[in-house]
């Protein structure tokens, strides 16, 4: 009983009301409600949490309502099978993933979900459960996605194609792509939806892991594109700027990333890294690197999961602490930008991604080994709540849902 009263009587507070949706469809936009989606990845399923409502649970989806035909065509093409299977044991510990990334639209009717096993994009009308659009990978595999600010694109990663495509978020329609480095990773968009950030991170699934076999990783890249023409502005080899920057046998793998709500600077986590470095745009320069507690020191980094140290950043939205998921370590940790003084909480197994809430205040950290999340406060740096969710959770992000769908299912259940 973690999730408790006052876990209630914040979220109550701190959340913003219903508000009409931006960019619905007719001469009247449905109302919609702030949601926090959380993908569990080895389960095929999303849970939609109120956080007004102590993140009561609204709904849990079914992702893959379609598995029976995905599987028809997987087992019947030699090739795709054999990514399905590589995917399971090289990347999945075992397991299948079917959700990797996910995002509302505005307007809080569509779910738009990458499934990495599937090599797919889904956009899933959120109150049937039904799939609209399918937009199958070039390549084997999709991963990260990333959602326009206006609410009309996304852009996700294709891992095996080495581009990341860019879809108008109703129609699944691809409308753009641009070329990455291998494994294309992580994706985020400027705030004001004119660039998108995006890294690469190589070949993190071969055993090739100490530092004198880097260059057997392949290209990896963190790269700033122009959304509107898709073409690269810039290229940059983030392990070459660590070594410039006295920071020598470091990997070029960007992970996860948060920028300051000025866009002047980029906190990024790298391979094998328990920590994350510092970089300056304006300087074009690393001009720090936080290093954090590691605590397996006696694991061997082949044994890490995917090269992941630490997998997961956010920052809150003054732009003075950053929320970081200690994977290898089982801590979450929120750093001080200023001093990167820190606090370290156990509260769960094998941290995965940290998101920062709607209203900035708080970080959302999904607990992959055990199954849960933390909300936690930025401003105390305590948990505030703790919510069980399904098997696996990785991806966890803030968008919309239909107020009259919500009120349906509360009707659904009264007496």
């Amino acid at each position: 009983m973690r999730t408790c009263l006052a876990a209630f009587l914040f979220a109550l507070a701190a959340a913003a009301p219903w508000a009409p949706a931006a960019g619905a469809k007719g001469s009247a936009a449905e109302p919609t409600q702030q949601a926090v989606f959380v993908g569990n990845n080895w389960d095929g399923t999303a849970d939609i949490l109120d956080p007004r409502d102590g993140f009561r649970r609204i709904a849990r989806l079914n992702i893959i309502p379609d598995i029976d035909a995905r599987m028809a065509e997987i087992t019947t093409d030699p090739e795709r099978l054999g990514y399905f299977l590589a995917i399971r044991q090289l990347i999945g510990e075992g397991h299948d993933q079917y959700v990797d990334d996910m995002f509302s639209s505005n307007d809080g009717r569509l779910l738009v979900v990458s499934r990495p096993s599937l090599a797919d994009v889904i956009g899933m009308d959120i109150a049937s459960g039904e799939i609209e659009w399918r937009f199958p990978m070039e390549g084997q595999r999709s991963d990260h996605m990333a959602i326009s600010p206006n609410g009309k694109h996304v852009a996700v990663s294709d891992s095996t194609a080495n581009v990341v495509h860019i879809l108008e978020t109703e129609t699944g329609e691809e409308v753009g792509e641009f070329p990455s480095g291998d494994s294309p990773h992580e994706n985020n968009y400027s705030e004001d939806g004119e660039l998108i950030y995006h890294a690469s991170i190589g070949m993190v699934y071969t055993p090739a892991d100490q530092p004198q076999l880097d260059s057997t990783k392949g290209e990896r890249y963190f790269q700033i594109v122009d959304a509107d023409t898709n073409e690269v502005i810039e290229r940059i080899d983030m392990g070459q700027k660590l070594a410039d920057a006295g920071y020598p046998h470091m990997s070029s793998a960007v992970r996860p990333m948060a920028l300051t709500p000025n866009e002047k600077k980029v906190f990024f986590q790298v391979s094998f890294l328990h920590g994350f470095v510092e970089y300056s745009f304006e300087r074009d320069r690393v001009t720090r690197v936080a290093n954090l507690p590691n605590l397996v020191p006696d694991v061997p980094r082949e044994q890490y999961l995917l090269d992941s140290a630490h997998h997961g950043i956010a920052i809150n939205d003054r732009g003075t602490r950053l929320c970081v998921a200690g994977t290898m370590s089982d801590y979450a940790a929120i750093v001080s930008r200023r001093s990167f003084r820190y606090k370290l909480l156990k509260d769960g197994v094998k941290p995965y991604w940290s998101t920062t809430s709607a209203n900035g205040r708080y970080c959302y950290v999904s607990w992959s080994g055990t199954d849960s999340i933390s909300v936690i406060s930025y401003r105390t740096r305590k948990e505030v709540a703790h919510i069980e969710v399904g098997d696996h959770p990785q991806r966890i992000r803030n968008g919309y849902v239909q107020r009259s769908w919500v009120d349906s299912l509360d009707d659904s259940s009264a007496p």
